[in-house]
């Protein structure tokens, strides 16, 4: 392999090109941008830099002695692929050889297009966003966030430290209710409650007031009306897909891939966001949308795609996830949708600090830490080496099956 695309400039991207030149890679290396900036960290974008206590140069995710010799092209998307001609065009009419490809697209915010394009709105994604909504809030007054998901529950811990009047809007019956189930969604809610911001679950839009370009109020089903400085929309993300259509690359929700990150298409891997890579235990495609995932697993994909013996790279971890909330830090690890019951095996919902964890039977299948970092961590390190036996489990079951099959006639 002579040359290697990365599409996808931000944290799975380059983690993408380190484990490429880590593992042995020495030829043309790519990495193309939409965003202009250099890859930065986005976690902060929602609490730090939203605060005013990080700046850019805090945000960096490269260290300043590093140099991948690669070629950067930033501020351009990608438009299309051609595998046949193994070429990526650009939206500036440049075209890219890529022997390999690693799409590293990520995922866009949902909008609301009612409200989409004022001058108070903000979905939460790149610097751009965090600047005006940073800029947004330091004028103070009322903010509604609607979806209580992380970026928006995280965006109000921020603005209400900072002095505004917050209300929390959310469709599911709980915060978080995807990710951590209903039960533990529940608990969550009291971290708003506790902090005095009001959250409302089960809301429904009715329409918003608009002024001057500005969205002034949002109004319920009801007739409760709630008055608006800055509106956060923050109810999701898709993944950017969009300029494979055509390509012959398999998509769904996402970029479809196996087990390792490889697609249908020979020399093309997907990571991060975009990426809906085969659980092998479940056997279904799933999208893993945390930070850990975009800086672990390019090193298995890349190492797939450059044919390194899979035996020596890392395994594929369970999905794990943080986040800070009033005062809080919650650590997540696992598939909750797997567990038939929880058990708190330190503490208790209604304390500071607990551990719970999800069991399927007799065997645990995720964790949630609540203010319990070195308990959280042992229970980590014990889930990924259950999801591993798992994994090896189901493939050998697969190789068992496909030796039994009777051969075509």
């Amino acid at each position: 392999m002579e040359s290697l695309v990365i599409v996808g400039a931000s944290l799975a991207g380059l983690s993408a090109a380190r484990a490429a030149r880590a593992q042995g890679f020495t030829g043309r290396l790519v990495i193309v941008g939409d965003d202009p900036q250099r890859p930065y960290d986005r976690p902060p974008l929602s609490k730090e830099f939203l605060a005013g206590t990080f700046q850019l140069e805090d945000l960096a995710l490269e260290t300043e002695s590093e140099d991948l010799g690669a070629e950067w092209v930033l501020g351009v998307r990608a438009v299309s692929f051609d595998a046949g001609t193994r070429s990526v065009v650009l939206e500036d009419g440049r075209t890219l050889h890529a022997d390999g490809l690693v799409i590293a697209t990520g995922a866009s915010p949902r909008s609301l297009p009612q409200v989409a394009g004022l001058d108070n709105v903000v979905t939460l994604r790149t610097l751009e966003d965090a600047r005006k909504l940073r800029d947004l809030i330091g004028r103070g007054g009322h903010l509604v966030v609607i979806g209580a998901g992380f970026i928006g529950a995280e965006v109000a811990s921020t603005a209400h430290k900072l002095g505004l009047e917050v209300k929390v809007l959310e469709k599911a019956s709980t915060p978080l209710c995807g990710p951590l189930g209903a039960q533990l969604g529940a608990v969550v809610a009291g971290l708003h409650a506790q902090a005095g911001v009001e959250l409302l679950c089960g809301a429904d839009i009715e329409d918003f007031d608009v002024s001057d370009g500005s969205v002034t109020a949002v109004r319920l089903a009801g007739g409760r009306v709630l008055p608006t400085d800055v509106l956060l929309v923050g109810i999701g993300a898709v993944p950017n897909t969009s300029w494979l259509e055509g390509s012959g690359i398999e998509l769904g929700n996402g970029v479809l891939c196996d087990e390792v990150g490889r697609t249908n298409v020979p020399g093309v891997v997907a990571v991060g966001d975009c990426a809906a890579w085969m659980d092998p235990v479940s056997g279904r495609h799933h999208r893993v949308e945390h930070w850990t995932g975009a800086a672990e697993r390019p090193a298995v994909a890349v190492g797939a795609l450059l044919g390194t013996d899979l035996a020596v790279l890392p395994a594929v971890k369970p999905a794990y996830f943080w986040s800070n909330q009033y005062g809080t830090r919650l650590q997540f690890v696992g598939d909750a949708g797997a567990g038939d019951r929880v058990v708190y095996e330190q503490g208790g919902p209604d304390e500071d600090s607990f551990l719970a964890v999800y069991y399927a039977g007799e065997e645990p299948v995720a964790v949630l830490g609540w203010n319990q970092a070195k308990q959280f961590l042992r229970w980590r390190k014990t889930l990924e080496k259950l999801a591993a036996a798992r994994t090896a489990a189901a493939g050998l079951a697969a190789a068992a099956a496909q030796t039994a099959a009777p051969a075509s006639a």
